[in-house]
């Protein structure tokens, strides 16, 4: 029987992201809202309270493991309130919990790397607290290039080109960074991994797709999948 996986999204729609289906076509996803107009403090505090309501409408609609699929959104209160997000979901849900941020850090692992070219949709006062989120996990941003945006809209309608270029600049300005890291789960990064893996060879670990990845681990399911980039390639240790 497949499992069904629930991802809790950032935007009113409450759509499953566009990468599910491309990524793992078959699998069932199914999603949840949170309303989220600006990628803020204040919009994210106005937001959080949802989280724990949302996982148990995914529970009630037959999820088996419950993913927040919004970097920032977890990150933006440092790794102790990560920590706790993570358990109130499982706590509200009675499932297996993970959030984005988590996500990412356990696709950095699995790479192994440690410093990073780092490219981001968002504005300074969240940059900030990236930047620190990703120190107190032991890792190094080398660079850090962004698009300044808050808008949740807005972020959805940056292109793909766009996105790759972010993630060059980045990288052009750490030439010793050992990976890209594009953090913001609604920018489209599928044509940046392909691109800058390609060229440089360089792994890239991007908000969505590593959110996609973990929460596939998480349920008991076999992450790999072909030509979405080095994250993908190899299983990791249970």
């Amino acid at each position: 029987m497949s499992k069904h996986l629930g991802l809790i999204v950032p935007p009113a729609a409450g759509l499953v992201p566009p990468d599910a289906a491309i990524v793992y076509p078959g699998q069932s996803f199914l999603a949840e809202g949170l309303g989220l107009g600006e990628m803020t403090n204040r919009g994210y505090d106005s937001v959080i309270a949802s989280v724990g309501a949302a996982a148990r409408r995914l529970a009630e609609r037959g999820a088996q493991v419950i993913a927040l699929m919004g970097t920032s959104l977890s990150f933006y209160r440092g790794p102790d309130f990560n920590a706790a997000l993570e358990q109130e979901i499982a706590d509200s849900s009675g499932l297996p919990a993970l959030t984005m941020s988590s996500a990412i850090l356990d696709a950095i692992s699995h790479l192994g790397v440690r410093r990073l070219a780092v490219a981001t949709a968002y504005r300074d006062e969240v940059n900030d607290a990236l930047l620190r989120f990703l120190e107190a996990a032991g890792l190094e941003a080398l660079s850090l290039e962004h698009l300044g945006i808050a808008s949740i809209d807005e972020v959805h309608a940056v292109g793909e080109d766009e996105v790759t270029e972010l993630a060059q600049r980045a990288l052009a300005a750490a030439p010793d960074a050992e990976a890209v890291l594009i953090s913001c789960g609604g920018l489209a990064t599928r044509a940046a991994v392909r691109t800058i893996e390609t060229d440089t060879g360089i792994p890239v670990i991007s908000s969505p797709l590593a959110g996609l990845w973990a929460t596939m681990h998480a349920a008991g399911l076999d992450p790999r999948a072909q030509g979405i980039g080095r994250l993908f390639e190899t299983a990791p240790a249970h």
